[in-house]
């Protein structure tokens, strides 16, 4: 029996910085509305709670990404928008992932280049890296694979936040996954109006 109707998962990924958990929680407050369930499954929170104790060797970064897309799979097939934001640097990682998945997986990209991943990094965790005083760092002395053809591809350096929060609705929208945007109150009336008109 199918019970993922109404779930799907938003699987945001991009390197440390670029905007991820920001974008994740722009676009839950514009579903908040609709009366669906949504959870966020964010990085940070899940290596706090649910990953506590693992590193950031291929492993146990791999093994932190499984347990992310486990819960975001259970969540999604049981009618809930799970939205991850989450680095997952391997790609072969993320598709083990979305070919896990029940519900539909949406692919989220979210690019900034590293100059600009520098320039922004107000705690200088890049500058440090790039000094080789962090180890494992993604981006600098680990690799990040960015998909090759994700669902949506927003540009955090060049796109402002309700730019890619509305890129990604829109594409929502587009492919049926929530409801399509109610038109203006003037437009409604006009239509109304063009009815009684014709009628």
């Amino acid at each position: 029996m199918s019970l993922h109707t109404d779930g799907f998962t938003l699987w945001f990924t991009g390197l440390s910085g670029a905007g991820k958990s920001t974008l994740a929680t722009a676009v839950a407050e514009a579903l908040a509305g609709s009366g669906r369930p949504i959870e966020i499954l964010d990085g940070d929170e899940v290596r706090t709670n649910l990953s506590k104790g693992l590193g950031f060797s291929r492993e146990d970064r791999d093994t932190n990404i499984r347990r992310i897309g486990f819960v975001a799979r259970l969540l999604s097939r049981n009618g809930v928008i799970a939205i991850t934001a989450a680095i997952s640097p391997y790609r072969d990682t993320r598709d083990e992932v979305r070919r896990a998945h029940d519900a539909r997986f949406v692919e989220v990209y979210v690019e900034c280049p590293l100059h600009a991943l520098v320039t922004r990094d107000v705690k200088g965790l890049y500058a440090k890296a790039l000094r080789n005083e962090i180890a494992h760092f993604t981006g600098v002395s680990d690799p990040y694979e960015p998909p090759h053809a994700p669902e949506i591809h927003v540009r955090s350096d060049a796109e402002s936040i309700e730019e890619s929060r509305d890129k990604i609705l829109a594409w929502l929208r587009a492919n049926a996954l929530i409801a399509a945007a109610a038109p203006p109150a003037s437009t409604a009336a006009s239509s109304a109006a063009s009815i009684l008109q014709t009628a």
